[in-house]
């Protein structure tokens, strides 16, 4: 990767789509740290960092603590993405969404607009639920402020307010990560992911242990700071990271091939096919969706209950045993965590590989497998890899979802939400596909300078 990285920036232009993408970044992340007028941060933040919340630390992670330090991009790109997925689902259950994603450019187009639309619906959503249950019934909102408008009973102007600003921030939170995708490397939106989890994790591993043997004292419990045992456990979480990077980039890049055969045609003077090829099927082929639907899945009560029911017993029991897997009832935590991620890995599965259409693609080519019968038993073959491989995955999925915070709690209490468990896979994957996009761009720019 790093080769790659050199030869790119000896490239005048792909030099500029890099410096396009890292100042766009940069405005992200200063908006990351606007505070919106009238919010108490350290109330706010303290509410959202204590960890009783699992949702909201998750998504004060993403963000880079843009949420727990109550900013301008407190939402971050979560409701682009929520909609994003919302919109995927749709077209493979309504016929007009489905023809417009088979439409081409002009098609991708309308939809887009769609999920524009959406996600500022959404964001409107997200900042009324922020606001009215967190700010309001964790007195975050400054005194002061309330009486800017003229005391509680306008209280309701600074709701109003306070909606405008998150919406507007996450709105422009998706027109900075569509910039990206149009003028520089990458997908925007994981870039824009990528650098709030990368952010999180610098302030826990850098920032947090400078101010603290600056100060002398540590800057996140405000007790005596040890510099040798804080290297100690940086060093041994470090170690971690790279052993638990690495198995994920195999399992990442692992696949299964089919191999293919084609049958020779003689048309006239000249004779088609005899070529063989394969059919690849990664192993983790859906990538990080199913956690990121199981998670989804999983906080959506403990956001509901929190929003209309916050002082009722079965929220509060929900909150200590089912939002983090701690309490007693721990194993059901682990249980429903890991059926979600089962259904929604062979679901995605099932939306992204069809046996039947390729089956039926490769008859129609003269193709076959080797073995197999064309047709049926063809789709009745792939169907068997498709659903034994994805089976693979949803248990390396599974995995994953607990072993990162039991192997990070060896470095250190304080470093096991370095990386959340959607993280790692975030980073792992929106690396390797930069990685991919530069040596793309670097083999077209050698192909127009053989072709000149």
């Amino acid at each position: 990767m790093f080769e790659t990285l050199k030869n790119a920036f000896k490239v005048k232009e792909i030099r500029k789509k890099i410096f396009i993408t890292l100042l766009i970044l940069l405005v992200y992340r200063i908006g990351c740290y606007i505070p919106v007028p009238g919010l108490d941060v350290d109330t706010f933040s303290t509410y959202v960092d204590q960890g009783s919340n699992n949702f909201l630390y998750l998504m004060s992670a993403v963000t880079g603590g843009a949420l727990a330090n109550g900013t301008l991009f407190a939402l971050g790109i979560g409701p682009y993405i929520n909609a994003t997925i919302i919109i995927q689902l749709l077209c493979v259950g309504i016929p007009a969404l489905e023809r417009l994603s088979k439409q081409g450019e002009e098609g991708k187009k309308k939809l887009a607009q769609i999920t524009r639309w959406l996600t500022l619906l959404l964001a409107v959503i997200q900042s009324v639920g922020v606001i009215l249950n967190f700010a309001n019934q964790q007195s975050a909102i400054s005194e002061e402020f309330i009486q800017l408008f003229g005391g509680q009973q306008n209280i309701w102007l600074i709701y109003v307010f306070m909606t405008i600003v998150y919406s507007a921030g996450a709105m422009l939170t998706m027109w900075l990560g569509e910039r990206i995708t149009e003028y520089g490397i990458g997908n925007g939106i994981s870039m824009v992911i990528f650098v709030g989890i990368i952010s999180t994790a610098g302030n826990i591993l850098i920032i947090n242990p400078i101010m603290s043997a600056v100060q002398g004292t540590d800057v996140v419990t405000g007790g005596t700071f040890d510099g040798i045992q804080t290297l100690i456990s940086v060093v041994v979480f470090c170690v971690i990271a790279v052993v638990i990077f690495a198995l994920i980039v195999t399992v990442d890049l692992a696949e299964r091939r089919i191999p293919v055969q084609y049958a020779k045609q003689v048309k006239g003077r000249k004779m088609y096919g005899g070529q063989s090829t394969v059919i690849p099927i990664k192993i983790s082929g859906s990538g990080v969706m199913p956690l990121i639907f199981a998670f989804a899945i999983i906080s959506l009560p403990d956001l509901v209950m929190g929003l209309f029911t916050p002082n009722w017993g079965g929220y509060k029991w929900y909150t200590e045993n089912m939002s983090g897997g701690q309490g007693p009832w721990a194993w059901a935590y682990i249980l429903v965590l890991c059926l979600l991620i089962f259904a929604f890995s062979f679901f995605y599965a099932q939306i992204q590989f069809n046996p039947d259409d390729i089956s039926k693609s490769i008859q129609q080519n003269g193709g076959f497998i080797q073995g197999i019968r064309p047709g049926k038993p063809t789709a009745d073959y792939l169907k068997k890899i498709s659903n034994r491989i994805t089976l693979f995955g949803a248990i390396y999925l599974s995995l994953i979802a607990f072993i990162p915070s039991l192997a990070f709690s060896f470095a250190g209490d304080q470093f096991v939400n370095v990386f959340s468990t959607t993280g790692i896979l975030i980073v792992v994957s929106v690396a390797l596909e930069f990685d991919k996009q530069l040596q793309s761009k670097l083999m077209m720019k050698n192909y127009k300078g053989f072709l000149k």
